[in-house]
């Protein structure tokens, strides 16, 4: 059973040591994977997706942190996209899926099994398909045998820290056919970014100037809410719930303004309510070991260009939660482009996720109930 123990994160070496399968120097790894996968995607041809001209669709199918690749494609191209991009996350090609359209497979392993059987499904009803995934694994052959393009990437370790060597060649194919504006300038901003949120939450970092470790000792013992503010900030609400179930091992709640208002709100007024950490952000010296209670834990991942009314909803959430004694903290994108604004937003939540397993006394890199899980049906 985990023990919460906030002196974990306050040596640099005993956050290595409560950390031994490396997953914070996998997520540090997030500038480089953009780097890398650009240069990936271009020797592998991505551009000649274009010369058949543009899709009707584009359809991503992927599972775990292969398939957030596509909710973060669909994010960026976002609701100006002149082709609608959807995640498929099973066993089954939607049927009105066909020659028309573009199928994108995507698996770090390249050998998901539900990934493979919508890849052979999308092949045999002569879908275009492009592959992302491991070099020299049953999806690559797949992509060969089906005269699909198909991209290398190389694992940073576990598939849901590999996001942006998968993500990227995603992106290149989308600016190829015109759907978004991701020049190689954004690119590198976007890197740069993520390269300043790693040395912020650098594990040698103390708590009360790292932002990760902070957020991650106020969430501890809560039920998070994990609410975004605009579709882009919704799909990193969605990826940090995730990481916080497979990192921390935690459950979490995603959400999303305005539909968060016409139904989780209402849990401000239920069992977990009023029982969460205190709402005072620079009573940072509370013992936090020492709560008596924990409740919920409002936290709004807030984008930069919201809806007039949405920014009005948040604003009133907040208050609300704060009045009932929810506690509450949020987390605001940087930058300007889209991909700077939703890499900023994921990149702290992911530190933040692994900063709480540690503080938590759980290893967050294995995943031994999904492996169980998979023994179970295999």
């Amino acid at each position: 059973m985990s023990t919460l123990d906030p002196a974990r994160l306050e040596d640099a070496q005993d956050v290595e040591a409560s950390d031994p399968g490396g997953m914070l120097r996998q997520v540090a790894s997030s500038a480089a994977q953009i780097r890398e996968a650009r240069r990936a995607a271009e020797e592998a041809g991505v551009a000649a997706l274009a010369e058949d001209g543009r899709p009707r669709a584009i359809v991503v199918t992927g599972m775990g942190g292969s398939g957030i690749s596509g909710d973060v494609l669909a994010a960026v191209c976002g609701l100006g996209c002149p082709v609608p991009v959807t995640t498929v996350r099973g066993y089954r090609l939607p049927g009105w899926v066909g020659a028309a359209d573009l199928v994108i497979a995507v698996s770090c392993s390249g050998a998901t099994e539900e990934t493979l059987e919508v890849a052979a499904q999308a092949a045999r009803r002569g879908c275009r398909l492009l592959c992302v995934g491991g070099a020299g694994s049953p999806l690559a052959d797949l992509a060969a045998r089906s005269r699909g393009l198909f991209v290398p990437v190389r694992s940073a370790g576990q598939p849901r820290s590999t996001l942006w060597g998968l993500t990227v060649p995603l992106l290149v194919a989308a600016r190829a056919l015109g759907l978004t504006d991701v020049p190689d300038a954004v690119l590198e901003s976007t890197a740069a970014r993520l390269e300043d949120v790693a040395h912020r939450c650098r594990p040698g970092s103390e708590p009360f100037v790292n932002p990760a470790k902070r957020i991650a000792l106020d969430l501890a013992g809560d039920v998070p809410l994990v609410w975004g503010t605009s579709p882009l900030a919704e799909t990193a609400a969605y990826r940090m719930c995730c990481q916080l179930n497979e990192n921390a091992k935690y459950p979490a709640v995603a959400g999303g303004l305005p539909e968060a208002d016409h139904n989780q709100v209402m849990a401000f007024d239920g069992f977990f309510a009023g029982g969460g950490s205190p709402a005072d952000p620079d009573d940072f010296f509370r013992d936090r070991a020492e709560d008596a209670e924990h409740g919920l834990h409002l936290v709004v991942l807030r984008d930069t260009e919201e809806h007039p009314q949405t920014a009005k909803r948040r604003a009133a959430s907040v208050e609300m939660a704060r009045d009932r004694g929810v506690a509450v903290t949020e987390i605001l994108a940087e930058g300007t482009h889209p991909l700077e604004r939703i890499a900023t937003m994921i990149a702290l939540a992911d530190y933040v996720t692994v900063y709480l397993a540690i503080t938590l006394g759980v290893d967050p890199t294995p995943v031994p109930a999904i492996q169980e899980l998979k023994a179970r049906i295999a």
